[in-house]
């Protein structure tokens, strides 16, 4: 007989909350404890995990959702879920737990699809806004705004409540560099290109649910200095004195890209503020040889009175906070590094006519920095957005059943994934934000880096078409920078179009149409006798689909992977159908033969609704091609098309080579 009574004098430190063991019951038991006001750490892991609330009330936080406790509830936790225990009362909150490990439970809730879902919560998809100092290219296209929209059209598929957002980041002090040399002002450098930027996401194909332009969208500015003063208020963010580089000839406040120089973290080359190599901020006057843009004379010093936010005091925010969503590895490891050093006082407001003021007096001439000032504007977003769907959304009163998922490049990380998160807190210290992070590398052009300031890159515009963007979806998406650097050249680009596009999908696509134009009048044959090959050949169907929802969920998203997938569908077909072939004008294999057309047709409907995310136009050609409405659902099984559908597969054309009228062309054709 085992006999243990709860003893809080046992309970040790564990979770964030008092924990003490239970030994002797064949599974790891134990007593735990959580004071009035405090809440668990959030936490993830392989075990499934039962809790009985013996004493207290409070609320169970689980993968964003919340459920009231109190006495005689049991809660059981599926392998992975995340779980937070907050005591909603004013006694101890006392609860017993028992956890296992059950490793075919484990792997069942790692690959089921309820991992990640949302439920009717609010997800809101924000890939980074644009700086309109020039049109987007390829690199651009290639990251953020290429796999957020996947994102999306994956989740609306699947029931999600999704949105994208994103805008024009007119406030962006390379906006101001831009008019220079090219003789306007910033708000209509800012207005030309940001309608650029709108057209060629268009182009591709990426419809917007919220597109803000900062700098003329209703109540921004007064939103952002009512959240600027939130973070004042929390006693944070003060004007301190600092150094400052400033031009020696003009004598002008140098920051961003006024200022260059080697990198004080990886030593690299880089702009001021922000090192794209490794990804850490730099105060501008650590810069090793620094270099003004200005003039060829060699920066001087100031002292200058900015606000400023002492962002080493927060290391367990962020790592708190970074428990909570998904967080690559590469984040959280740029996150150790800025945090290893001593001490890290961040300027948050610069010297500058372009921008928001802030509403606190003592820094005259100065403009909130735009990298904060991105923090709110999403949360403006949402509102904007919530305005014209008739939802209570308020950007200053976030709600904790938001999802929030962000796609940016690694040299915008240091901002999104670790300055912001504190942020957040300052300004809202009830709201932990639930967000998850997608990270993407630099997506170079012929071996050298894109850049829209030396117009090293492919536009958009040279390359999109009604006929090719499907084309140029799939090999960004093939191509993506995802966890380490890619290149894009046109003749990699022109050899996909050619051999996988044309020559593998097209002539498969065709051909098979071809067959049942010759042998059954046009229309889908119903399957007849099986044999084991074809039930293999549908198993090897369903593994596809199981890989490619696996390479679109928000777990394991990855552009690179689902183009992978789609391509190897096709050449399982391809290779299933030659070898069926062998036997297809046989009479005593007639059956069998017409059960080959019937897989081979519905791995065609398989295509036509997995590639729905990636290449839109292109899943909507080939669903109408088959007799199907245009894919608004995932497919979730193998589903033979129906008999007696009309097939016009024949006659459809779904890619053209680049130099046939309507195709794209090479840049500076």
């Amino acid at each position: 007989m085992i006999i243990n009574r709860y003893d809080r004098s046992a309970l040790h430190e564990a979770f964030g909350i008092g924990m003490s063991g239970i030994d002797g019951l064949g599974v790891g038991a134990g007593w735990g404890r959580v004071a009035p006001g405090r809440s668990s750490r959030s936490h993830r892991h392989d075990e499934t995990e039962c809790f009985v609330i013996v004493a207290g009330r409070g609320d169970l936080l689980v993968d964003g959702e919340r459920h009231g406790v109190e006495p005689g509830t049991v809660a059981v936790f599926e392998p992975f879920e995340s779980h937070v225990l907050e005591n909603t009362g004013d006694t101890d909150l006392v609860f017993l737990t028992q956890y296992w490990r059950d490793a075919d439970r484990a792997l069942k809730s790692a690959v089921s699809s309820e991992r990640g879902a949302t439920g009717d919560r609010p997800v809101f998809v924000f890939s980074t806004p644009p700086t309109p100092n020039g049109d987007l290219h390829l690199g651009h296209l290639s990251g953020p705004y290429l796999g957020a929209d996947a994102y999306v059209r994956f989740q609306r598929m699947n029931g999600a409540r999704v949105w994208h957002l994103t805008g024009s980041d007119d406030y962006q002090s390379y906006v101001v560099s831009a008019g220079r040399k090219e003789g306007r002002g910033p708000a209509e450098t800012a207005a030309h290109y940001s309608a650029e930027i709108a057209e060629t996401l268009r182009l591709m194909d990426i419809p917007l649910d919220q597109y803000t332009v900062t700098s003329t969208s209703e109540s921004y500015s007064e939103g952002l200095r009512a959240y600027f003063s939130g973070l004042v208020g929390s006693g944070s963010v003060v004007p301190a004195e600092g150094e400052a580089l400033v031009d020696a000839e003009t004598g002008g406040y140098l920051y961003e890209g006024d200022v260059s120089g080697g990198c004080p973290h990886c030593r690299a080359g880089t702009g001021g503020n922000i090192c794209e190599e490794c990804g850490e901020p730099n105060l501008v006057t650590d810069l090793t040889d620094p270099a003004s843009a200005r003039s060829g004379a060699a920066p001087g010093r100031a002292t200058l009175r900015r606000y400023s936010l002492p962002l080493h005091e927060f290391r367990e925010t962020v790592r708190e906070h970074h428990r909570l969503g998904r967080v690559p590895a590469r984040l959280r490891e740029l996150a150790h590094r800025v945090f290893d050093r001593p001490r890290l006082d961040l300027p948050v407001t610069h010297p500058s006519p372009w921008g928001v003021p802030p509403a606190e007096d003592g820094v005259d001439g100065q403009v909130i920095w735009v990298w904060p000032e991105m923090s709110y504007g999403f949360l403006h977003g949402v509102e904007t957005l919530g305005r014209r769907l008739g939802e209570p959304w308020r950007a200053l009163e976030p709600q904790p059943d938001w999802k929030i998922v962000h796609f940016f490049g690694y040299d915008n990380s240091f901002y999104h994934g670790v300055l912001y998160p504190v942020l957040y807190k300052l300004a809202f210290p009830g709201w932990s934000p639930d967000i998850d992070y997608h990270v993407n590398e630099f997506y170079s052009l012929d071996g050298g880096k894109f850049s829209t300031s030396r117009r090293h890159a492919v536009w958009g515009k040279e390359i999109l078409g009604p006929d090719s963007v499907d084309a140029v979806r799939w090999f960004l998406s093939s191509t993506r920078p995802e966890g380490a650097r890619t290149d894009f050249t046109h003749d990699a680009y022109e050899a996909a179009l050619h051999d996988v596009l044309i020559g593998t999908w097209q002539k498969w696509l065709t051909g098979l149409g071809e067959r049942v134009v010759e042998h059954y009048d046009g229309t889908a044959p119903d399957a007849g006798n099986w044999t084991p090959e074809h039930w293999a050949f549908l198993g090897r169907l369903g593994s596809r689909l199981a890989a490619l929802t696996g390479s679109l969920r928000p777990d394991g998203f990855s552009l690179r992977r689902a183009a992978a997938e789609l391509d190897g569908m096709v050449r399982d077909v391809v290779r299933f159908s030659a070898a069926e072939r062998l036997v297809a004008g046989t009479a005593d294999w007639h059956d069998e033969t017409r059960t080959a057309v019937a897989l081979e047709l519905a791995a065609a409907r398989l295509l036509a609704s997995g590639a729905a995310p990636v290449m839109p136009r292109f899943a909507a050609r080939l669903s109408a091609a088959l007799d199907l409405p245009e894919p608004t659902t995932w497919p979730w099984t193998v589903e033979l098309l129906a008999p007696g559908s009309k097939v016009r597969l024949a006659s459809a054309v779904f890619f053209r080579p680049t130099a046939e009228p309507g195709g794209a062309r090479p840049a500076g054709t």
